[in-house]
C-alpha cells in the first residue's frame, strides 16, 4: 500500500507559477509510475502528466505541454508538478496518483490516489 499526500496548492495570479509536491509513505514510490490529474469545477477528472518509475519516460496532455513539468525524487519518495504560465482555466483540484508499472494516461490503472490540493488561478 502507498499513501499519497499532495501539497503546494493555493491562490495564484494568471501568469504565475506553483510547484506541487506529492509525498508517498508506505511502500516505496519507486516501484510505481506516477501521474498528476486535475478536476476542474463541474468537470470530470482529467489526465495531465505521467512519469515512469525511473523518470525517463514522460507523457503530457496537450493542454499543459510547454507549461507544466513532472519530476520525481525517488530518494525522497516524492513526485513534483511544476506549473508555469498558469491560466484561470487551470483552476481545480490537483491529484497525484501511483500504481502502474509504466507511465500511462489511463486513470483506471492508478491504484493509489492522494486527497487532492486546490489550485485557484485568478485573472
Amino acid at each position: 500500500q502507498v499513501q499519497l499526500v499532495e501539497s503546494g496548492g493555493g491562490l495564484v495570479q494568471a501568469g504565475g507559477s506553483l510547484r506541487l509536491s506529492c509525498a508517498a509513505s508506505g511502500r516505496t514510490l519507486s516501484f510505481y509510475a506516477a501521474g498528476w490529474f486535475r478536476q476542474a469545477p463541474g468537470k470530470e477528472r482529467e489526465f495531465l502528466l505521467a512519469i515512469s518509475r525511473s523518470g525517463d519516460n514522460i507523457k503530457y496532455a496537450d493542454s499543459v505541454k510547454g507549461r507544466f513539468t513532472i519530476s520525481r525524487d525517488n530518494a525522497k519518495n516524492t513526485v513534483y508538478l511544476q506549473m508555469n504560465s498558469l491560466k484561470p482555466e487551470d483552476t481545480g483540484v490537483y491529484f497525484c496518483a501511483a500504481g502502474p508499472q509504466t507511465a500511462t494516461i489511463s486513470q483506471g490503472l492508478y491504484n493509489y490516489w492522494g486527497q487532492g490540493t486546490q489550485v485557484t488561478v485568478s485573472s
